[in-house]
């Protein structure tokens, strides 16, 4: 699936992207006054291979969920339980994700790929995962994108990482089964009709694996991938810093082998996600990054198919200074930068409506001659 996906991944398509820029020079507004928002509607008319794109709706988040065996080494202050518990607080719609999400008309998928504690159990929760019938005749499925009933999707590859200080995260096929659950879950959102993907995450502790991944994809400096997650103490913030340090070390991960650096040091949502953003990107969809975890996976996935990158949407600067040398690594400039550091995919659905913008500036603005309005 992984060999697949990545051969279907193609660069953007100039001659759509050739378009998109003269036909904004044929707007009625000064060429250039949207500034970022007209070379974001370039990049997703390249992505879609058409002039003007797709409007980016119905939007999907999904929520990748996984905990982490480096949590033992004392990087977080916050037990490893609430992992669990906060994936029972997104199907009963009460995180801040999903409060965004209501405001932008957003399904929420939450995917348990490696929740060390048991979850929560309903009518909502649906162990199949994707369904294996592919979607229904009319090509969408409004239970998969109704975005008033959270949906679980149980897809555990196991419960938890291993401790990266002492062994390797994953084994190599344990990461494999996790970007290949992300690939899964991109055809599912896709098929039923999602215009745009939306990542989240959730896992206490990820932030250090993200750190790890950053640094290994990068080569930046442990202390300038290494933020403070949730909110740490200078003593706490050191040793974090050196935890990464010393996983480096022991592993020496090959930026040149993105499955071996996922599973050398990295979470199962980071891989998975890193799925999600393949998966996404062979079917000329958009993705919408969120934060920190967001584009550590971003990385891996560029790493499996540079070309990925063009279907990349960067939504937030992400406080996490990580975030800062990903995106840089990655070329892509942020959309909006209010300091936030929840995750959950909460800074993706507030630059929602701004991508939406881009898009429907080139399908509903009229040009010069067509609304009779003189040139300069």
């Amino acid at each position: 699936m992984l060999e697949t996906t990545i051969a279907a991944i193609r660069a953007a398509d100039e001659a759509a992207m050739a378009a998109a820029r003269e036909l904004h020079g044929r707007l009625t507004k000064p060429a250039g006054s949207l500034g970022a928002l007209e070379e974001l509607s370039v990049r997703l008319a390249g992505l879609a291979g058409a002039c003007p794109p797709p409007l980016p709706e119905p939007a999907a988040v999904a929520i990748f969920a996984g905990d982490h065996g480096v949590h033992a080494q004392g990087v977080s202050p916050w037990p490893q339980e609430v992992t669990g518990q906060m994936i029972g607080n997104f199907l009963a719609g009460g995180a801040v994700v999903n409060a965004f999400a209501r405001q932008a008309g957003a399904s929420v998928t939450v995917v348990d790929v490696g929740v060390a504690t048991p979850l929560p159990t309903g009518p909502i929760a649906d162990p199949a995962g994707p369904d294996p019938a592919g979607p229904d005749p009319a090509g969408s499925d409004p239970a998969v994108l109704d975005p008033a009933v959270p949906r679980l999707v149980v897809a555990s590859v196991r419960r938890g990482t291993r401790d990266f200080t002492v062994t390797a995260a994953l084994t190599r096929d344990e990461a494999l089964a996790a970007v290949q659950t992300g690939i899964r879950i991109a055809d599912e959102l896709i098929d039923a009709g999602a215009g745009i993907l939306l990542t989240g995450d959730m896992g206490i502790g990820n932030t250090t694996p993200a750190a790890a991944l950053i640094a290994a994809f990068t080569g930046a400096d442990p202390l300038d991938a290494t933020g403070r997650g949730t909110g740490i103490d200078d003593p706490t913030y050191a040793h974090k810093v050196a935890v990464v340090r010393s996983a480096l070390a022991r592993h020496s991960p090959d930026p040149a082998d993105p499955l071996g650096v996922l599973a050398a040091v990295g979470g199962l949502e980071h891989a998975a996600l890193a799925g999600l953003i393949l998966g996404a990107a062979a079917r000329r969809t958009p993705v919408l990054l969120d934060g920190v975890i967001a584009v550590s996976a971003a990385l891996a996935a560029a790493a499996f198919a540079p070309a990925a990158v063009g279907a990349m949407v960067a939504g937030h600067r992400s406080a996490e200074p990580g975030a800062t040398v990903a995106l840089r690594h990655l070329g892509l400039d942020p959309l909006i930068d209010l300091g936030l550091r929840l995750g959950e995919g909460t800074g993706a659905l507030l630059a929602l409506p701004v991508v939406t913008g881009a898009v429907r500036v080139l399908h509903e603005v009229a040009t010069f001659d067509s609304a009779g309005v003189a040139e300069k």
